[in-house]
């Protein structure tokens, strides 16, 4: 059955057979002509400014097939596909096969809940890959398995995703043990659960540290997911979540060639309200410039999530072997290790990044490949 259509004085409302409606105001239809998007990139060519805000359209019908709107001095109408503006309705958010919802875990996931794929899988089937791409999206967290011997192996499986991002440390870095470090990572020292770079402007998204040895004693990867632990702050305590979701702090790093500052919340929300990430490096947290007023809060409540991230009731413990790689969103899982005696034998992680942005596009490469 054909749809009705109702002109206003704004726009226009389209109600299906199925019961679905849609309102369109004329000026989202004009700037949404399909005839104003380059046929070959898709991006938009109309400008906006070339037509009032109440523009009004001569005439406007539809079809079994289209909305056909004919504006002023407009020859052919703008022709809209009745299942594309379906979808495309206004106040519909556009469906995006990357908004996977986070799986929030605790200590009771364990090792042996952490999502594990075979590097061969992922360097040779989309499927596998666009498996494993969307369970470390749902977690946070996995292992690949399987890597060959060599820090190439491991950089692969990265560039399956998309390009690397370089930070200050290079476009890779070699977690080792060193005799003049310019970060904690460098050394043989326990590392409490932080996410890295929350110096930076936007840090980096999904790590990927491949185990080239661990034959240390000591030296597990310690690993707790932010999300939950941000999700039951706020159920525990909304004041303590209210200050650490919208006072912003100082992160700094520095040496003798840089000095990389930024501000940030300690939890970030996207814009549904939910906890989108969390920066939380007390190694990079620089001197507090807070107005007095709100410092107390805010150290009561910093230090209450400080607490939870260290609460056995949240962290997993994985020691890596050699052929292993875990990768984790840098921006919600926390990381960190245990102290290790570098005398008992040698250990060698090799690092990248990739961003988030990166991530999300492959995921939906693959689904719109995959159909």
């Amino acid at each position: 059955m054909q749809p009705t259509l109702t002109t206003g004085a704004e726009g226009l409302e389209i109600r299906w057979a199925d019961g679905t409606v849609g309102a369109f105001p004329y000026i989202w239809l004009r700037d949404t002509d399909p005839a104003g998007f380059h046929p070959k990139t898709g991006e938009r060519t109309f400008d906006l400014t070339t037509v009032p805000l109440d523009v009004r359209p001569r005439e406007a019908r539809v079809t079994p097939e289209a909305l056909l709107v004919t504006w002023e001095g407009q020859v052919e109408p703008s022709r809209f596909d009745l299942d594309w503006i379906k979808t495309h309705r206004p106040g519909q958010r556009r469906h995006d096969p990357a908004d996977i919802a986070p799986v929030a875990w605790r200590a009771e996931l364990g090792g042996a809940g952490v999502p594990r794929h075979e590097a061969d899988g992922i360097a040779t089937s989309d499927t596998a890959l666009a498996r494993w791409l969307a369970d470390t999206k749902r977690y946070g967290l996995s292992i690949v398995t399987g890597l060959a011997d060599t820090t190439e192996a491991g950089l692969a499986v990265a560039r399956r995703v998309g390009h690397l991002r370089e930070t200050n440390f290079g476009l890779t870095f070699e977690v080792v043990s060193k005799p003049d470090p310019n970060n904690l990572a460098y050394t043989s020292d326990a590392l409490p659960l932080h996410t890295d770079l929350t110096n930076q402007e936007l840090p980096p998204g999904y790590q990927f540290l491949h185990c080239l040895a661990n034959e240390a004693r000591g030296g597990g990867s310690t690993f707790c997911d932010g999300v939950a632990v941000a999700r039951d702050l706020r159920a525990r305590d909304p004041e303590a979540f209210e200050v650490l979701s919208t006072v912003t702090v100082p992160f700094r790093f520095h040496d003798r060639h840089t000095d990389i500052r930024s501000r940030k919340t300690v939890i970030a929300l996207d814009t549904r309200g939910e906890v989108s990430e969390i920066c939380f490096n007390a190694h990079l947290a620089d001197i507090l410039d807070l107005d007095p007023g709100i410092m107390t809060p805010f150290y009561r409540a910093y230090r209450l999530l400080m607490e939870m991230t260290r609460d056995p009731a949240y962290g997993i413990a994985l020691r890596l072997g050699a052929g292993e790689m875990v990768v984790f969103d840098n921006r919600r899982v926390l990381h960190g290790r245990e102290a290790f005696d570098p005398a008992t034998g040698f250990r060698h992680l090799h690092g990248c990044y990739v961003d988030r942005g990166e991530w999300d596009s492959r995921i939906r490469v693959l689904a719109r490949e995959q159909g």
